[in-house]
Formats: structure tokens, C-alpha cells, sequence
């Protein structure tokens, strides 16, 4: 699908400025930026809406929105620089996420504007890598009974204080838990390729991390970071060799790079080693393509980054905020009826967050894709999870 919906703008010569596709259950929500006249953008629409499995298409340029976009740079820190560069990751409400003797890897979420800001700041230090997800957005919700998602509103359950136990929560908790028999009621996707000793399903959903951890088949989910030239149809060439070898994208996150004139693509894959391997293989031969690397045997940062809107009334907002907050996440938009909310972390995170607000009712979600750089520090924080501190 990603490959049918880049080929609309390569064939009409337009160059992808940026890319989000975020997974929720069995759909996807892809957040493309482009430029162009309204008119021209107005054809490429149309065109996207005749495709087989595009349930809608909608332009918010010209409407109020929550955007945001999440990028991690890797900068040269020696001990002279450290302490500033410290200094402008909290101006900037950043965070680090991987310290080495000589680099600082560091996360940052926010507007476009903000993102060209900490990189035009950072570059004097030297910029070793970035990795970019596109720009995500949301419509900034309308107050009172015309808004779209007022029917959704947690004003017509009864009051939460009263009301919201705990069994009523493990049942919600039990209706979205996802098994390998879920399928969809269609999917312009691709299986993988296949394989007598293991099979994946057609249509992947939110939770397709349980492919993170090795099985007896070899079978996982693999991260692979790629760049690539920065010019029309790139994007369609390299999802074209995915889509010919029966490759199914699970994430996908397209941005500028550390160079003039370059991106990175950063995209989860299903497969085994050896047929990852192959792929590589097939990818270097592209020639707007400069390197690829396979990133899952590696310790590696990964981030993801969400925006979900929920349902609230006077009971209810106290507690989702109270939710968001335990996660580290923060409310962008607020309405008389509903919350949105930014979040930013691993995938085992995302689902955490999203199956305890599934008993609010979730009116919208948008996903970036998973963005990874190696850690040149050489911790694997994945491995330290089960080791504790002696007291």
C-alpha cells in the first residue's frame, strides 16, 4: 500500500518532503507533506481516493492543527562543549538518550520549526546522524455540540468516580487484546515472503510488536535505516523492492538527514536473517541509495511518537491527564469534550498508554513510524531491563 500511494506522487513529480505511517488495530493513517497549488494537490487527491483500500483523504493545511514531528540527532560532544550543548537540550525541552565519551544522542519532539531551530543550533558542534520522522497532525477539536467527534464524548457515559471499576476496566482491557486470528475486512498489503515453518498475517495491526522477540523459526521484526537521495520518487523505488518480494512494511518514518540533499528511511520489516540479508542486497544495487543498515542486532535508541485524542467530560479529564502524566506524555489540545495528547517512547509503551484509555473512547490516533540510531555508547538498555540494583 505505502508503494501504490508513493507511485500517486512520483508519477506526477512530486517530491515527498516528509512521510509518517502509524498502525491502529488493522489501518493505517499515513501523514504525507508535499508541496504544491491547490488545484494540482486537488487531482493528486482525487486520484489517491480511487485507490483500492483508501478509506479518506483529507488536506489540513488550511485548518487549525496539533503537529508535531519527532527527530534524533547525534551530535559531537567533547567535554569543552558538553555543558552548553546540555544547556540548549533544556531550552529546548529535549532529552538524551545515549551519552558516549565523544557523542550525545538526543531526542527532541515538536513543531517543524522548532526541529530546523535545535538542528541550526546543534550544527556549529558538529551533526554526526539524524533520523526523522515525518510530520503527524490532528485537527484542533471545535467547542460545543457541532463538533466532529461531540457523539464520542465522555459526556454520555455516566459519571467515571461512580461508575469506572476496576472489573469494568480489565473487561475493556480483555475486548482489545489482539490474537493471531484478527483479521481485516480487506488490505491493499503484501504478505512475507513464505515459509514452510512460520506465517504471518496479511494485515498487520497495532501490536505487530510481539514479532520483536525470536521464535524458534528465526522469525522477527528487523529495523533497518536507509539513505537515500532527496529527489521525486525515491520513496516509490525503494517500497517497490519491499512490494515486489512480498515484504510487508510494519513502520515506516521518511525526514531529512544529516546532508544537503539527503534522507533517511527508517522502516520495520518482518523476516528472518537470511532473507533480510538478501534484501540488503537488492537495496544496494539502487542507485539513489548510499547506505543501508541493519540495525536489530545493534544496540539502538528507538522512538515513536503519538497523538491521540480522547473523550472526556468534568470526571474523566482529571484522569486521563492523570495517565498522560505517568507516562511522561502532555496535553496539546483541550476542548470542552476531549483531551489530545503527545507521547513519545517505544513501542511497548504506546500499547501500554493506548489500551488504558480504550475505556474513555479514543476519537483519533496518529502514529509516527519508528525512528533508531545506534547507540555509540554500546548499552543495550533492552538486556538491562531485568537486572536491579542491589540495595
Amino acid at each position: 500500500m505505502i508503494n501504490r500511494i508513493a507511485g500517486v506522487f512520483a508519477r506526477r513529480g512530486y517530491n515527498i518532503e516528509s512521510l509518517a505511517v502509524g498502525l491502529n488495530k488493522d489501518k493505517a493513517l499515513f501523514t504525507i507533506v508535499v508541496s504544491g497549488t491547490e488545484r494540482v494537490l486537488r487531482q493528486v487527491m482525487e486520484q489517491l481516493q480511487k485507490l483500492v483500500n483508501v478509506l479518506k483523504v483529507e488536506d489540513l493545511s488550511n485548518e487549525p492543527q496539533v503537529e508535531r514531528e519527532l527527530m534524533l540527532i547525534k551530535v559531537n560532544a567533547d567535554p569543552m562543549n558538553r555543558a552548553e550543548i546540555m544547556w540548549l537540550v533544556d531550552i529546548f525541552r529535549a532529552r538524551i538518550v545515549d551519552i558516549s565519551d565523544h557523542l550525545l544522542t538526543i531526542e527532541v519532539t515538536g513543531d517543524p520549526g522548532k526541529m530546523a531551530a535545535v538542528q541550526r543550533n546543534l550544527s556549529k558542534f558538529g551533526i554526526k546522524e539524524i533520523a526523522r520522522t515525518g510530520k503527524i497532525a490532528l485537527r484542533r477539536e471545535k467547542m460545543g455540540a457541532s463538533a466532529p467527534f461531540w457523539r464520542f464524548s465522555a459526556a454520555s457515559y455516566p459519571d467515571l468516580e461512580e461508575t469506572m471499576a476496576v472489573n469494568a476496566l480489565a473487561g475493556a482491557r480483555d475486548k482489545v487484546v489482539f490474537t493471531e486470528t484478527d483479521v481485516s475486512g480487506g488490505g491493499d498489503v503484501y504478505p512475507v515472503e513464505s515459509a514452510d515453518s512460520f506465517a504471518v498475517n496479511q494485515v498487520l495491526d497495532a501490536h505487530w510488536g510481539v514479532l520483536n522477540d525470536e521464535d524458534t523459526s528465526g522469525l522477527r521484526s528487523h529495523t533497518l535505516s536507509m539513505l537515500v537521495n532527496d529527489s521525486p520518487g525515491v520513496l516509490n523505488i525503494v517500497t517497490g523492492v519491499f512490494a515486489r518480494r512480498g515484504y510487508n512494511i510494519q513502520s515506516l518514518a521518511v525526514g531529512h538527514a544529516e546532508g544537503e540533499g539527503l534522507s533517511r528511511i527508517t522502516t520495520v520489516v518482518p523476516g528472518t536473517d537470511e532473507s533480510i540479508s538478501k534484501l540488503t542486497q537488492q537495496l544496494y544495487k539502487l542507485v539513489d541509495l548510499h547506505e543501508v543498515w541493519d540495525l536489530t542486532h545493534l544496540p539502538f535508541a528507538e522512538r515513536e511518537l503519538m497523538l491521540i485524542k480522547v473523550a472526556v467530560n468534568a470526571a474523566a479529564r482529571r484522569d486521563v491527564l492523570d495517565i498522560a502524566n505517568i507516562f511522561r506524555g502532555k496535553a496539546v489540545d483541550v476542548s470542552d469534550h476531549t483531551v489530545t495528547l503527545e507521547l513519545t517512547g517505544d513501542l511497548d509503551k504506546m500499547v501500554a498508554i493506548q489500551r488504558l484509555l480504550e475505556p474513555y473512547g479514543i476519537c483519533e490516533v496518529a502514529r509516527t513510524g519508528r525512528v533508531a540510531l545506534a547507540r555509540e555508547s554500546g548499552v543495550d538498555s533492552k538486556y538491562l531491563r531485568g537486572y536491579s540494583l542491589p540495595l
